[in-house]
């Protein structure tokens, strides 16, 4: 027979705060996260499921790298729990908007603890540039991602201590999917001919994808698309291409296509489709979220170079 006394009891104490948090359910009140752009976004939801509510500042096909905040931007700061930008200087106006909003959250670096690829390797990867800084680009490496999954759910954990148990759980099951989506992608450019491993893309955006898989990438322009590509540097990569016979050029989903068409036609050289480097598509597009934007860049890669 149940007992009436016991059942109130228990109704009792499931009414107190914390007791559900302790249980690992989702909170009454979703933490508040902001995101810096679309490919954290992704990352922050993954790693933190239905206990977060996310905003990315930096939508679908947007370029943080000219972005201007604007006053919702500042507004949805000051409301955070926590903000995860990438490091490395990617997001140049990320401190004064901090600044502007007046924010009490926990500012997390994504890319904490990650090697960056200097302006002096730039030239070993095929590039041809001297920027003077860091590549900013570290997640187009897929075992950067990895450790950018892992900070951010120590920096969930840090901000929601009730729901760690959960975070760290969710970063373990993703990071298994991030060790399966590499060793896809070491397998796809294993089949592509080492003399073909050659592309032009339209900015800096993929030295650790190079670094990483092998493929060598050369750009018009360098790591940042504030800066406009010079007609030596253009002319510089015209030649390139007819010297080392690179079989394809790639548009990217941030920058404007015209130079990389142009470039196209002058060389003869293949056009190999869309890569996406710094924004993820739009959900129903082909690279709606991280491992879709990776599984859709290899796959547009080696479409190109393996024949």
């Amino acid at each position: 027979m149940i007992n009436r006394r016991n059942v109130i009891a228990f109704a009792l104490v499931t009414m107190l705060p914390g007791f559900a948090l302790a249980q690992g359910a989702v909170p009454a009140a979703p933490v508040k996260v902001v995101a810096t752009f679309s490919i954290l976004g992704d990352l922050v939801r993954e790693v933190g499921g239905e206990r977060v509510a996310v905003t990315t500042l930096v939508g679908p096909d947007g370029d943080a790298h000219v972005y201007s905040p604007s006053p919702a931007d500042a507004k949805a700061l000051a409301e955070a729990k926590l903000v995860v930008v990438n490091g490395l200087r990617f997001e140049g106006w990320i401190d004064r908007l901090v600044k502007a909003s007046g924010t009490k959250a926990a500012v997390a670096v994504a890319a904490r603890g990650v090697k960056p690829i200097a302006a002096e390797d730039d030239h070993a990867h095929g590039h041809g540039h001297s920027h003077g800084a860091a590549d900013p680009h570290a997640w187009q490496d897929i075992a950067n991602a990895k450790a950018y999954v892992a900070n951010i759910a120590a920096a969930l954990s840090a901000a929601d201590p009730a729901g760690a148990g959960i975070y760290e759980a969710n970063a373990r099951a993703y990071a298994a999917r991030l060790e399966a989506l590499e060793a896809e992608v070491k397998s796809a450019i294993a089949a592509i001919p080492a003399a073909r491993r050659k592309v032009i893309t339209s900015h800096d955006a993929f030295g650790y994808f190079a670094r990483a898989y092998g493929i060598a990438f050369v750009a018009p322009q360098g790591v940042s698309t504030e800066a406009e590509a010079s007609a030596r540097d253009v002319a510089a990569i015209i030649r390139q291409i007819r010297r080392d016979k690179v079989p394809a050029v790639f548009l990217e989903n941030v920058t404007d296509p015209r130079l990389v068409e142009r470039i196209a036609r002058e060389t003869g050289a293949r056009m190999g489709g869309r890569l996406f480097s710094d924004a993820l598509s739009p959900p129903d597009g082909p690279a709606g979220t991280y491992i879709a934007m990776m599984r859709h860049n290899i796959r547009t890669l080696t479409a190109a170079l393996a024949d």
